[in-house]
Formats: C-alpha cells, sequence, structure tokens
C-alpha cells in the first residue's frame, strides 16, 4: 500500500467565525446536511485504526474545518493515542493542523509542540485587511487575538506557516501584505485564491478576485520574492516554490498544481469520505469509512469518475506553452458547473500573463538552486 494522507473534518462545517467569503460555508449549502456536528471518538478511533490498515510508509493526520479546534484539546489527544495503539508497522506518522487560532490556549500549545504539529495559521495580512474579511460572530476583526496566538507559536516553537487568502481587496494590497509578512518574519507562507460560491458564475461579489486583480497581485509579489531570493533572504512562498520545483523536473506537491485531481480522502465528522475538499458533497461521497475500507473508497466508481472529469484539457491549453507549467491549475477554477463541465481555467489570462512577465527569472532562481 502506498503512503495516506487524510483531511480530516472533526467539527464539519462549525466555525467560530464568520469569514465572509468562506468556501466551506458554500459547500455545506450544497448538500443535504450541512453540518455533521463533531466527530465521536468511535468514528475518530475508527479513521485511524483503518488508516494504518491502508497505509504503508508514511501516514500524514491533517485536521481542518469549519474550525477543527471545536472539538476540543480532548479529542486530538485520543487521536494521539489511537496512533500510538494502531500504529503495529512503525511507519512515520505526520499531524497538521489548519486552524484561525482563535480558541488555542497554553494548554494547546504544549499539547501542537509536543506532538511535533504542523499549524496552519489563517491570518490575510494588516490589522486592516485581515479584519475586512475574517470577523467573529460580533462582526468583530479577529486579528489581534491571531497575532497573539502566533506570538505565543513562536514562545512555545510551535511550527507553523501562513495561509492567506487573496481577495479582490486584498489584491490591492501585495506589496503591504508582503512588507507585513517580513516585518513579523514569516518566512513560510501560502496564498490561495479566494474562492466564490459552489455551482455559481465567478466573479459575482465584493470580495470576488477577478483574473486581472490575480495577474498584479503575481506580478508584485513574485517580484518582492524574486528581489529576496537573489540578495539570500529567502522566503517560501508555496506557489513559487511548487513552480520552480516543475522547472527542475520534480513534481510538484501541491495537489492544484498536477495537472488531474487524485482522491484526496477528505473524512466529514460522521465518517464521510469525498475525494476533495472543495467537493465534499453529496454527488461525491465515496462512502462511510466506518462501512468501507479506504481501498475500497479509493478505487470506487465514483472516485475514478471525479478523477476521470479532471482530465480533458481545453484546446487553448493544448497549444500554450506555459501548459507544463500551469496544467490547468485547479480544478475548481476550471469548474463551469453546467453542461459545459470542466473547461479552460478562469484565471487562464492571469497567468499567461504571469508566465510571460516571470519566467526568465524564475529560470534563474532554479539555476541558483
Amino acid at each position: 500500500m502506498p503512503a495516506l494522507s487524510l483531511l480530516i473534518k472533526p467539527a464539519s462545517s462549525n466555525c467560530n467565525l464568520r469569514c465572509k467569503y468562506c468556501f466551506y460555508h458554500s459547500i455545506a449549502e450544497n448538500r443535504t446536511t450541512g453540518s455533521y456536528g463533531i466527530m465521536s471518538i468511535d468514528t475518530l478511533e475508527t479513521v485511524v485504526k483503518k488508516a494504518f490498515e491502508y497505509a504503508e510508509q508514511v501516514c500524514t493526520f491533517a485536521f481542518q474545518g469549519g474550525e477543527p479546534t471545536l472539538a476540543g484539546l480532548d479529542f486530538f489527544k485520543k487521536a494521539i493515542d489511537f496512533v500510538k495503539l494502531y500504529n503495529k508497522k512503525n511507519i512515520k506518522v505526520n499531524f497538521a493542523l489548519q486552524t484561525n487560532g482563535i480558541v488555542i490556549d497554553e494548554e494547546w500549545y504544549e499539547f501542537l509542540a509536543e506532538n511535533n504539529f504542523l499549524v496552519g495559521i489563517s491570518l490575510d495580512g494588516p490589522k486592516d485587511i485581515h479584519n475586512s474579511h475574517r470577523i467573529d460572530s460580533k462582526n468583530d476583526g479577529t486579528f489581534n487575538k491571531v497575532m497573539k496566538t502566533i506570538e505565543l507559536f513562536n514562545k512555545f516553537k510551535v511550527e507553523y506557516n501562513i495561509l492567506y487568502v487573496v481577495t479582490a481587496q486584498s489584491s490591492r494590497y501585495a506589496n503591504k501584505i508582503y512588507d507585513f509578512f517580513k516585518k513579523n518574519n514569516f518566512r513560510y507562507i501560502q496564498f490561495i485564491s479566494c474562492l466564490d460560491p459552489l455551482n455559481e458564475d465567478k466573479g459575482n461579489y465584493p470580495y470576488s478576485l477577478k483574473p486581472e486583480a490575480l495577474e498584479k497581485f503575481l506580478k508584485i509579489t513574485f517580484d518582492r520574492w524574486y528581489e529576496d531570493f537573489m540578495k539570500g533572504d529567502y522566503v517560501s512562498v508555496r506557489y513559487f516554490d511548487n513552480i520552480i520545483t516543475m522547472i527542475l523536473g520534480n513534481r510538484p506537491e501541491a495537489c492544484s498544481m498536477v495537472g488531474k485531481c487524485h482522491c484526496q480522502c477528505v473524512v466529514e465528522a460522521d465518517g464521510g469520505v469525498y475525494p476533495c475538499d472543495f467537493y465534499v458533497i453529496d454527488e461525491w461521497k465515496l462512502g462511510n469509512i466506518k462501512d468501507n475500507d479506504i481501498q475500497n473508497m479509493i478505487n470506487c466508481e465514483t472516485a475514478k469518475n471525479f478523477v476521470k472529469a479532471s482530465v480533458p484539457i481545453a484546446d487553448e491549453c493544448k497549444e500554450c506553452k506555459w501548459y507544463p507549467l500551469c496544467r490547468g491549475a485547479c480544478r475548481r477554477e476550471r469548474d463551469t458547473f453546467g453542461e459545459e463541465g470542466i473547461g479552460l481555467n478562469y484565471y487562464c489570462s492571469a497567468y499567461k500573463a504571469f508566465f510571460d512577465y516571470a519566467y526568465t527569472r524564475m529560470l534563474d532562481v532554479a539555476r541558483l538552486i
């Protein structure tokens, strides 16, 4: 059996924030059951047990939401107990947690550090930018709390990276955001393009990221990243790192850059399994881990159809010199949710213009590496 990575949603779509652009909120609205509540300990045990029955070499347990910490620290302590109990083959285990950082206290910090969790914490930039979208149930901004959490991550030596969402608004402040991250010595950064709600036309919300805005953001951010790299002041920006990886002839680690989907194994709180975090809807349910083995779900017809649907590429892509680096990008950006199915990437013009602009310097970086 191969390595296995599970994306587990212990609190389903439940969250203590009301981020205006939340993609999982629209996911929950597009299925029969919006929230499956908190994962039971019995279900958690089944997830861990069956993961080790399937996995070889390495097994990764990544927890996401909603907000996964709402399941409570005792839930995660039980996860560690079950890993110790069922990892009879003594394979390598990785833990990851994606969080908004709101409920994490000192006991959490000690736990995360002790168990070597890699934490992705959501921070959209400086206070005014972050608070424009990342608000709580009282409509208050969350910047101060997140920065306090990061301060304690540093104190307790919790390994973390920054995840920020690029919106119509924040795309105009690429320099300001980059300066803020550098000032705070955030060396590991991931940005993602804001997703519009599932099954809707793109670009119709105040936060919606348009192709021309993404293009400008990519160019400015790359200029800053490249300048720092050439000075020996390296900042890891996941998207750029993956491009250089491909130029060097290696496979990217970001699934959105591979060229087609694979079965990601997303486990909802009730044990339901889905092939992708962006498609946790009834149509693509592979089964329930309480009743099925992981291998059977990965190889079921629904999983095969999900992957198969992502394989065709638009005619324009076939002739594009940048396809070997772009590879059509993420399926959600190509999905028209209509009769046309999966076609040309919504951000095609942005990616073309960006590669035209930056490729020569990308080669410089690749040669130096």
